[in-house]
């Protein structure tokens, strides 16, 4: 049975919600935090700054990516700078190009030289994993962060990608891989299983994690309890017209 106090990934919560966060903050099993523009917005976030500080009076001693959203490659870099300054456990998030396919990786080799630790997002191919490990600092921590799910979406198994990416990347040390866009409790296993060493997991999978386990007859019956429960609920009812 798979054991979440005993697995080797480390599992990230993925969201914008400060009180999530607090309570996700507190459970062991949370090594680190991400977000991103579209997180925030959907919390309700205003301020982004004032987002972050808030964020990091909470995250204190756990790693935690904010992602620049600049468009332009000179913008980002300026963004980066400025987020990089909030504190020592951040990671600035930067997309693997801009909205015109304008690459990234040049940046990122700057910032590394610049003892910046980056996460570098958006990523669905083996190419752009090998275009960031081509130029990453060996000395300097860096997340690819893989967008799994996303690859799931277009109907193609993320695996390969991933064992390809993490095996590319095994000689320098600093790489770690990040399966992204998880979009279930089964994720978490698989993404343990290859070796890959981190998952981020949004809120909302994280509070199904008491599931892992679970007897199955059991799961079917509360599953039945359920559907019940709903249509009373509902008051349904269906006519049965006697012969």
């Amino acid at each position: 049975m798979f054991n979440l106090s005993k697995i080797n990934i480390k599992v990230f919560a993925d969201g914008a919600d400060l009180k999530s966060i607090e309570t996700f903050n507190a459970q062991p099993y949370i090594k680190g935090f991400t977000t991103n523009p579209s997180l925030m917005r959907k919390s309700g976030v205003k301020s982004y700054k004032e987002f972050a500080t808030k964020a990091l009076k909470i995250i204190k001693d756990k790693p935690i990516s904010f992602e620049v959203f600049s468009d332009e490659i000179d913008g980002m870099e300026k963004q980066a700078n400025e987020i990089s300054s909030w504190g020592k456990n951040i990671y600035v998030k930067i997309p693997i190009t801009n909205s015109k396919g304008e690459k990234t990786f040049k940046l990122v080799r700057k910032l590394s030289e610049k003892a910046i630790k980056c996460n570098i997002t958006a990523i669905l191919t083996l190419d752009q994993v090998k275009e960031i490990y081509e130029i990453a600092n060996p000395n300097i921590d860096m997340v690819i962060s893989i967008f799994a799910g996303r690859i799931a979406d277009t109907g193609v198994d993320p695996n390969q990608v991933m064992k390809d990416a993490i095996n590319l990347c095994k000689s320098k040390k600093k790489i770690e891989i990040l399966w992204a866009s998880t979009r279930e409790i089964l994720n978490i296993v698989q993404a343990n299983n290859i070796g890959c060493h981190i998952i981020t997991v949004p809120h909302q999978i994280l509070n199904k994690l008491n599931g892992i386990g679970k007897d199955l007859e059991k799961l079917s019956l509360e599953t039945v309890k359920g559907f019940l429960s709903d249509s009373r609920k509902a008051n349904y009812k269906i006519d049965i017209n006697s012969k």
